[in-house]
């Protein structure tokens, strides 16, 4: 990769990368918003299994998955892929049940920065890793008073899992991208949705019964997957590095602000600066990171 994709002087023409970036943030947070109206429907489980059944089917065919080979070789990195892609998502998803869409953003974002962290040569990290934890701290419900009062434990640790998930989503991601390239990501989502299907199979049958919200399931697979995935792989073929990776670090404001317009979730002050020291960590440390020489590289966006 030259030199020239870890500049962070956007220039006229990155102005549309980062516009399609920036509706790619949008897009998945409403996604995850629409996707919790869902809940009480077809649970958690079944709003997961359906989510990945149609966004598979779509993914299959706008980067024409079936054109893949897969290998003995190459099959289990893209299985655990496709296994920690379920896992972010089914987390996440058992995170919303109970927390803010901001706040569970904001933890699960922890995921992308220790692996961003782990991988880098700069010094300056530690300080982003020691705000990042700062941040965390303040939303951690350790008494009844601060900006984790009122959020559930089990909540906060789904959105850990999901986090968790999302750095080995991350690593078996960049191994799964050397065999499959851009075609990836669908072959990931079969995986998931195959996954998926068994544990959210007796709720999603509900779907049978209530025909009126398959157009919400579509819309939330094209919101959660499809979009913002074609809308990602197209700036990141476009923008330096840093720039791609500091403005993907607002993507946790994002899902603050589409919270509280379309969930009504309304933070206190404290949890508002917890979001935003975060942000500023995910931020920080995709601009100063010096990345190591055995980092793999790869173009492949996530999901969730």
């Amino acid at each position: 990769m030259s030199s020239l994709r870890w500049s962070m002087k956007p220039t006229s023409h990155h102005l549309l990368p980062i516009l399609c970036l920036l509706i790619a943030m949008l897009s998945i947070s409403t996604g995850a918003a629409l996707a919790k109206g869902l809940f009480p429907v077809l649970g958690v489980p079944g709003t997961n299994a359906v989510r990945f059944v149609v966004a598979a089917l779509i993914m299959m065919i706008v980067l024409r998955g079936w054109r893949a080979r897969i290998t003995r070789d190459n099959w289990p990195s893209l299985t655990i892929y496709g296994v920690t892609l379920c896992g972010m998502n089914l987390s996440f998803y058992m995170a919303l049940k109970t927390l803010p869409l901001g706040i569970a953003s904001a933890i699960e974002f922890m995921g992308p920065l220790t692996v961003s962290i782990l991988y880098s040569n700069s010094r300056k990290d530690y300080f982003w890793a020691a705000l990042a934890a700062a941040g965390l701290l303040l939303l951690m419900p350790i008494t009844g008073a601060g900006a984790g009062a009122g959020l559930d434990p089990f909540g906060m640790m789904w959105a850990v899992s999901s986090a968790v998930c999302w750095a080995l989503y991350i690593v078996f991601g960049l191994r799964a991208g050397k065999h499959h390239g851009a075609q990836t990501p669908a072959l990931g989502m079969v995986v998931a949705a195959l996954i998926a299907l068994p544990f959210g199979a007796v709720e999603a049958s509900e779907v049978v019964l209530r025909v009126d919200i398959i157009p919400l399931i579509f819309i939330v697979a094209l919101l959660s997957s499809a979009i913002p995935i074609s809308l990602e792989m197209f700036s990141l073929q476009r923008l330096p590095t840093r720039t791609f990776g500091v403005l993907l670090s607002i993507e946790p404001a994002i899902g603050a602000l589409v919270g509280f317009v379309f969930l009504t979730e309304a933070l206190a002050s404290q949890q508002i600066l917890a979001i935003g020291l975060v942000v500023m960590a995910c931020a920080g440390a995709s601009y100063s990171a010096r990345p190591r020489a055995d980092l793999p590289r790869s173009d492949l966006p996530r999901q969730d």
